[in-house]
Protein backbone atom coordinates (compact mmCIF):
# COMPACT_ATOMS: atom_id res chain seq x y z
CA UNK A 1 0.00 0.00 0.00
CA UNK A 2 3.31 2.34 0.70
CA UNK A 3 4.51 1.77 -2.31
CA UNK A 4 1.00 2.65 -4.08
CA UNK A 5 0.54 5.54 -2.17
CA UNK A 6 4.43 7.03 -3.18
CA UNK A 7 3.64 6.45 -6.59
CA UNK A 8 0.40 8.47 -6.62
CA UNK A 9 2.04 11.15 -4.44
CA UNK A 10 4.96 11.19 -7.38
CA UNK A 11 2.67 11.37 -9.92
CA UNK A 12 0.56 13.83 -8.35
CA UNK A 13 3.57 16.10 -7.71
CA UNK A 14 4.97 15.65 -11.18
CA UNK A 15 1.95 16.49 -12.88
CA UNK A 16 1.41 19.54 -10.97
CA UNK A 17 5.26 20.22 -11.39
CA UNK A 18 4.13 19.91 -14.94
CA UNK A 19 1.49 22.43 -15.32
CA UNK A 20 3.35 25.31 -12.66
CA UNK A 21 6.69 24.82 -14.05
CA UNK A 22 8.42 28.01 -13.62
CA UNK A 23 11.34 28.93 -16.09
CA UNK A 24 13.84 30.76 -13.46
CA UNK A 25 16.69 31.25 -16.01
CA UNK A 26 16.65 34.27 -18.42
CA UNK A 27 16.30 33.40 -22.18
CA UNK A 28 18.81 34.93 -24.78
CA UNK A 29 16.97 37.24 -27.00
CA UNK A 30 18.70 34.98 -29.71
CA UNK A 31 17.18 31.93 -28.53
CA UNK A 32 13.25 34.20 -28.98
CA UNK A 33 14.44 34.62 -32.11
CA UNK A 34 14.84 31.31 -33.69
CA UNK A 35 12.19 29.26 -34.05
CA UNK A 36 13.78 25.96 -34.02
CA UNK A 37 15.37 26.94 -31.39
CA UNK A 38 14.56 24.50 -28.04
CA UNK A 39 13.43 26.16 -25.22
CA UNK A 40 15.09 25.44 -22.05
CA UNK A 41 11.86 23.67 -20.48
CA UNK A 42 11.54 21.20 -22.88
CA UNK A 43 13.89 18.27 -21.92
CA UNK A 44 12.59 18.88 -18.34
CA UNK A 45 9.20 18.41 -19.55
CA UNK A 46 9.93 15.87 -21.14
CA UNK A 47 11.23 13.74 -18.64
CA UNK A 48 8.51 14.77 -16.67
CA UNK A 49 6.48 13.06 -19.14
CA UNK A 50 8.08 9.80 -19.31
CA UNK A 51 8.10 9.88 -15.81
CA UNK A 52 4.48 10.19 -15.33
CA UNK A 53 3.87 7.56 -18.07
CA UNK A 54 6.21 5.27 -15.82
CA UNK A 55 4.32 6.00 -12.66
CA UNK A 56 1.20 5.13 -14.35
CA UNK A 57 2.16 2.02 -15.60
CA UNK A 58 3.34 0.80 -12.23
CA UNK A 59 0.54 2.13 -10.42
CA UNK A 60 -1.02 -0.42 -12.67
CA UNK A 61 0.89 -2.80 -12.16
CA UNK A 62 0.73 -2.31 -8.20
CA UNK A 63 -3.44 -2.61 -8.68
CA UNK A 64 -2.96 -5.45 -10.47
CA UNK A 65 -0.75 -7.65 -8.69
CA UNK A 66 -2.84 -6.71 -4.93
CA UNK A 67 -6.24 -7.48 -6.45
CA UNK A 68 -7.37 -10.00 -3.98
CA UNK A 69 -4.76 -9.26 -1.39
CA UNK A 70 -6.68 -9.22 2.22
CA UNK A 71 -3.46 -7.24 3.53
CA UNK A 72 -3.53 -4.44 0.57
CA UNK A 73 -5.75 -1.98 2.76
CA UNK A 74 -5.32 1.20 4.84
CA UNK A 75 -5.74 -0.36 8.31
CA UNK A 76 -2.42 -3.03 7.37
CA UNK A 77 -0.59 0.26 5.80
CA UNK A 78 -1.10 2.54 8.98
CA UNK A 79 0.43 -0.66 11.46
CA UNK A 80 3.13 -1.03 9.03
CA UNK A 81 3.89 3.00 8.93
CA UNK A 82 4.06 2.69 12.64
CA UNK A 83 6.72 0.08 12.23
CA UNK A 84 8.19 1.79 9.53
CA UNK A 85 8.56 4.91 11.82
CA UNK A 86 10.58 2.88 14.49
CA UNK A 87 13.10 1.20 11.94
CA UNK A 88 16.61 1.61 11.26
CA UNK A 89 16.29 2.85 7.90
CA UNK A 90 13.50 6.10 9.05
CA UNK A 91 15.74 7.23 11.53
CA UNK A 92 18.85 6.91 9.26
CA UNK A 93 16.69 9.32 6.74
CA UNK A 94 16.21 11.57 9.93
CA UNK A 95 20.27 11.75 10.13
CA UNK A 96 20.40 12.32 6.81
CA UNK A 97 17.77 15.51 6.57
CA UNK A 98 19.25 16.61 9.68
CA UNK A 99 22.70 16.30 8.09
CA UNK A 100 21.68 18.69 4.93
CA UNK A 101 19.88 21.10 7.10
CA UNK A 102 23.02 21.80 9.19
CA UNK A 103 25.21 21.35 6.42
CA UNK A 104 26.14 25.30 5.54
CA UNK A 105 25.78 26.25 8.95
CA UNK A 106 28.84 23.48 10.93
CA UNK A 107 30.98 23.06 7.26
CA UNK A 108 31.48 19.66 5.49
CA UNK A 109 34.27 18.44 8.09
CA UNK A 110 31.74 18.97 11.66
CA UNK A 111 28.83 17.68 9.61
CA UNK A 112 30.28 14.83 7.96
CA UNK A 113 32.01 13.51 11.26
CA UNK A 114 28.57 13.75 13.33
CA UNK A 115 26.53 12.18 10.26
CA UNK A 116 29.35 9.14 10.59
CA UNK A 117 29.10 9.13 14.40
CA UNK A 118 25.54 8.62 14.31
CA UNK A 119 25.12 6.20 11.20
CA UNK A 120 27.80 4.06 13.62
CA UNK A 121 25.77 4.16 16.59
CA UNK A 122 22.48 3.29 15.14
CA UNK A 123 24.48 -0.08 13.31
CA UNK A 124 25.03 -1.14 16.51
CA UNK A 125 28.59 0.38 17.07
CA UNK A 126 29.19 0.32 20.70
CA UNK A 127 32.95 1.50 20.93
CA UNK A 128 32.19 5.51 21.19
CA UNK A 129 35.55 6.76 21.26
CA UNK A 130 36.91 4.60 18.35
CA UNK A 131 33.77 5.25 16.38
CA UNK A 132 34.48 9.38 16.82
CA UNK A 133 38.11 9.13 16.13
CA UNK A 134 37.17 7.15 12.79
CA UNK A 135 34.32 9.59 11.99
CA UNK A 136 36.55 12.88 12.15
CA UNK A 137 39.39 11.09 10.37
CA UNK A 138 37.45 10.21 7.80
CA UNK A 139 35.56 13.38 7.61
CA UNK A 140 38.84 15.29 6.88
CA UNK A 141 40.33 12.95 4.83
CA UNK A 142 37.43 13.72 2.56
CA UNK A 143 37.64 17.33 2.95
CA UNK A 144 41.17 16.97 1.60
CA UNK A 145 41.04 14.61 -0.90
CA UNK A 146 37.83 16.34 -2.51
CA UNK A 147 39.33 20.10 -2.01
CA UNK A 148 42.85 19.04 -2.81
CA UNK A 149 42.53 16.16 -5.48
CA UNK A 150 39.25 17.10 -6.96
CA UNK A 151 39.06 20.73 -6.49
CA UNK A 152 35.36 20.69 -4.91
CA UNK A 153 35.34 23.34 -2.53
CA UNK A 154 32.84 21.87 -0.10
CA UNK A 155 30.95 23.75 2.78
CA UNK A 156 33.00 26.09 5.10
CA UNK A 157 30.47 26.56 7.58
CA UNK A 158 29.36 29.93 8.90
CA UNK A 159 30.03 29.97 12.40
CA UNK A 160 34.00 31.52 12.47
CA UNK A 161 35.91 29.08 14.14
CA UNK A 162 34.68 26.22 12.12
CA UNK A 163 35.11 28.28 9.28
CA UNK A 164 38.26 29.08 10.22
CA UNK A 165 39.14 25.49 10.44
CA UNK A 166 37.92 24.60 7.26
CA UNK A 167 40.67 27.35 5.75
CA UNK A 168 43.18 25.54 8.07
CA UNK A 169 42.60 22.13 6.38
CA UNK A 170 42.63 23.64 2.72
CA UNK A 171 45.48 25.43 3.71
CA UNK A 172 46.86 21.88 3.39
CA UNK A 173 46.13 21.74 -0.52
CA UNK A 174 49.60 22.46 -2.06
CA UNK A 175 51.04 19.60 0.30
CA UNK A 176 48.49 16.98 -0.61
CA UNK A 177 48.99 18.03 -4.45
CA UNK A 178 52.74 17.75 -4.12
CA UNK A 179 52.44 14.10 -2.54
CA UNK A 180 50.88 12.94 -5.19
CA UNK A 181 52.78 14.81 -7.67
CA UNK A 182 50.27 17.41 -9.38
Amino acid sequence: MFELIMNIFMFVFLGFTFFTHVLEAKIPKSMLKNPNALMPDVWPKLIIILLLICLAINIVKIIKKNKGNKDFNFATFGKNTLVFLKSKMFIGMIILVVASLVLELLGFVVTGALMLFAFGLLLGQKKVLPLAIFSIAVALLLHIIFNGLLSVTLPRGEIAFLRQMSLTLESFVPWVKGLFGM
